[in-house]
C-alpha cells in the first residue's frame, strides 16, 4: 500500500533527540508534517533546538505514558533505544528496546495510525555471507550466539515482537539503518567516535575489517521512503557505501589533511584489549572499560551489507562515504570536539570530484 506524507501531516516520532532521530525530524519538518517529538524525561535535546515542533516527554516503557499520544497522528516513527556497552542496569535494555517497542507499536496501532516505521538495526542480521566475501542483506538469519551484548539482543527480540504485532495486523514497516556518519552526532555514537578518535589522533592504526558508511540524513530519508513506499511488516536496510577500515582512514586524511593512520594491527589485537580491559576494568575495578569487549567484537567484525531492496523497491539512494565523513569531521571540529592543536593542523579539501570521492 503505497501513501504519501502531505503538508500538515501530524506525525510522532519516538527518539527524536537522538542522531538518527533528529535527523528523521528534520527530514519530516522540511516536507511540512507537523511533529510532535516524543522525548526520554531529563534526557538533552539539543539536536532539535530551532525547530517548530511539539515536546512530549514520554517514559515509552509505563504504556499509561502514550495514552492520547497518538489520538491525532496520521504516521508514527519509533526510534528510541537504548544503546551502549557498559550498562549499570542491563534490564534497563529490555525495558526500553523490548517493551518500550511493545508499548509504542500498540498504542499507535491502536490508536488507527496508517504507518509505523520502525527502526531495527542491521546488527540483528546474519553475517554469513561476509565470510564468503559478500555483503549480508534482510534474509540472512542471526547466529544467535554472534549477538553480542544487551543491545544486540534486546533489538534481535525487539523485532521479532514487532514483527508479531505486524503479524497481527499493526501497520509496520521496518527500517534497518548501517553505520551513520554525519552532523549532530553529540554522543557521539560508535561510528562517529572511529572519526573523532582520527581526528584527536588516538587511533594509531587499523585492522582488517570493513563497514557500511551511510550519512545520516540519508538514513532520515529512507525512513520516509520506508513510511510511502515500505510493504507491511517488510525490512529495509538503508545504507550507503562498503569499505574497509583502512579505506575510511584514506577518505578521511583526503577530506582532512591529516596524516593517514597507517599502521596495520592482527585482527586478533582489539580482542586481546577488550578481554584485558573488562576483566581490569569492569570486573576488578567495577568501572565502565576504556575497551569495553563488545565494542572489541565488533571492530574485528567485517560488517557490510546489500541495501538493493531498499533502493529497488523504496526508490532509496545515498551519497558516498566521503560526503559523509566530511560532514561528520566538520561537525565535530565547528562544535569543539576536537583538540585545539589537532584543528590547526586540518586543511579541510571539500569532496567535490570523483576523484576526492575515490577510495
Amino acid at each position: 500500500m503505497s501513501l504519501e506524507l502531505k503538508r500538515g501531516d501530524q506525525v510522532v516520532v519516538t527518539g527524536a533527540a537522538g542522531f538518527i532521530g533528529s535527523a528523521v525530524t528534520r527530514a519530516l519538518v522540511q516536507r511540512g508534517a507537523r511533529v510532535t517529538a516524543l522525548l526520554e524525561p531529563g534526557a538533552s535535546n539539543s539536536n532539535l533546538e530551532g525547530l517548530d515542533i511539539a515536546r512530549r516527554e514520554v517514559d515509552i516503557t509505563r504504556a499509561s505514558d502514550l495514552d492520547g499520544v497518538f489520538d491525532e497522528a496520521r504516521f508514527c516513527f519509533h526510534l528510541a533505544a537504548k544503546f551502549g556497552f557498559w550498562p549499570k542496569d542491563s534490564s534497563s535494555f529490555y525495558a526500553v528496546n523490548v517493551t518500550g517497542s511493545q508499548n509504542v507499536v500498540r498504542a499507535a496501532s491502536e490508536a488507527g495510525v496508517e504507518r509505523i516505521v520502525y527502526t531495527s538495526t542491521v546488527a540483528t542480521l546474519g553475517l554469513w555471507r561476509t565470510k564468503r566475501g559478500q555483503p549480508s542483506n534482510e534474509g540472512d538469519v542471526a547466529d544467535i550466539s554472534h549477538l553480542y551484548g544487551n543491545y544486540k539482543q534486546t533489538k534481535y527480540v525487539a523485532e521479532h515482537e514487532v514483527l508479531r504485532l505486524a503479524a497481527q495486523g499493526a501497520p509496520v514497516v521496518l527500517v534497518l539503518p548501517t553505520m551513520p556518519h554525519g552532523p549532530y552526532d553529540h554522543r557521539p555514537t560508535p561510528s562517529g567516535k572511529v572519526v573523532l578518535d582520527y581526528l584527536n589522533g588516538a587511533m594509531p592504526g587499523y585492522v582488517d575489517t570493513a563497514m557500511n558508511v551511510a550519512h545520516v540524513d540519508d538514513l532520515a530519508i529512507g525512513h520516509i521512503l520506508a513510511l510511502e513506499k515500505g510493504a507491511q511488516g517488510r525490512s529495509y536496510i538503508c545504507g550507503g557505501e562498503n569499505i574497509t577500515m583502512s579505506q575510511l582512514l584514506d577518505l578521511l586524511a583526503k577530506v582532512t589533511g591529516l596524516p593517514a593512520s597507517q599502521r596495520h594491527f592482527p585482527s586478533i589485537f582489539p580482542m586481546i584489549a577488550g578481554v584485558a580491559s573488562q576483566f581490569v576494568e569492569g570486573t576488578l575495578l567495577k568501572r565502565e572499560p576504556r575497551v569495553p569487549l563488545e565494542a572489541a567484537q565488533m571492530a574485528s567484525t567485517t560488517m557490510t551489507f546489500d541495501d538493493s531492496r531498499a533502493r529497488d523497491e523504496l526508490g532509496y539512494h545515498s551519497r558516498p562515504a566521503a560526503l559523509a565523513l566530511y560532514d561528520s569531521a566538520r561537525w565535530f571540529v565547528e562544535h569543539d570536539y576536537v583538540r585545539d592543536e589537532r584543528s590547526k593542523m586540518i586543511h579541510w579539501h571539500p569532496p567535490l570530484s570523483d576523484d576526492d570521492l575515490s577510495l
